[in-house]
């Protein structure tokens, strides 16, 4: 009755079957840059919702809806209170501040090598949760030496990582839609590393989306790699900045939309009809 178009390349000979049987396509594109994909199909959905606001596509505006990314319906700020209490179930102290660094499910090599190499000077002032990647993982564990305020991760499933995200107080993290809207539906202050190197530089146009709402601080890859003790000094700065902190948190949620996925739901079923 419909096809719904995530926007992988695979969805270009399912999309252009279904325009030939006259079958309605309704695309979703997470990211601020629209794939090759859903350029293509976007001339023959019916319906198309975006992960960001609609100014930063050249969809037909008559036919488009910005709708957010859907994530899980548990993923919600948390309280003082609450992000205390999930410090100490996850063993950090509830008294320091805790950062939470990812690079994503796979891990980032970019970030890794810059936060081992600060590591000591991290922990003077916060705790850490490094999650690195299945594959970096041992590798990491091999070069830091244990530390009481230190944790390191190869991969968290979706739940345990938004207990982790939950209890941070910053985050850094890569520009990855989801993760993007994640942070949003959590109110969390975050520094974002994006990825200069995927296809159609997506991730810096994800991060250049929210930099200009003023609603996370960037730090370039480049930079990272040359100054590691540049993320030491963001994160500090930013810490001890409770005005930055309110700051960041107000303005990235308001990215939030935690009706994306029955939002999604309807405009699927509407073209069904």
């Amino acid at each position: 009755d419909v096809v719904f178009s995530k926007g992988g390349f695979v969805c270009l000979p399912v999309g252009v079957a279904a325009h030939l049987l006259r079958i309605p396509i309704v695309i979703h594109d997470s990211d601020a840059h629209p794939g090759l994909t859903s350029r293509i199909l976007s001339r023959w959905a019916v319906k198309i919702a975006t992960g960001a606001p609609l100014k930063h596509y050249s969809y037909p505006k008559s036919k488009s809806k910005y709708i957010g990314v859907p994530v899980a319906a548990n993923v919600s700020p948390f309280t003082q209170a609450a992000q205390r209490k999930t410090k100490k179930e996850l063993g950090f102290s509830e008294h320091e501040p805790l950062v939470v660094i990812t690079g994503g499910g796979l891990g980032a090599a970019s970030i890794n090598g810059a936060v081992t190499k600060i590591m000591p000077d991290l922990l003077s002032f916060t705790s850490v949760a490094l999650i690195a990647g299945e594959a970096h993982v041992d590798e990491i564990k091999a070069i830091l030496t244990s530390h009481k305020n230190l944790q390191i991760h190869g991969y968290l499933a979706s739940d345990a990582m938004h207990k982790m995200l939950g209890a941070a107080d910053i985050v850094v993290s890569r520009a990855g839609a989801t993760t993007l809207l994640e942070l949003a539906a959590l109110a969390k202050p975050s520094i974002i590393v994006p990825n200069i190197h995927l296809t159609g530089g997506h991730q810096v146009k994800n991060a250049a989306v929210y930099q200009q709402a003023k609603a996370v601080i960037i730090l370039e890859d480049a930079q990272l790699a040359a100054e590691p003790l540049s993320l030491v000094d963001a994160i500090n700065a930013t810490l001890l900045n409770k005005a930055t902190m309110q700051r960041l948190s107000k303005n990235i949620h308001g990215f939030a939309k935690p009706d994306a996925a029955k939002d999604m739901a309807h405009i699927v079923l509407e073209a069904a009809k």
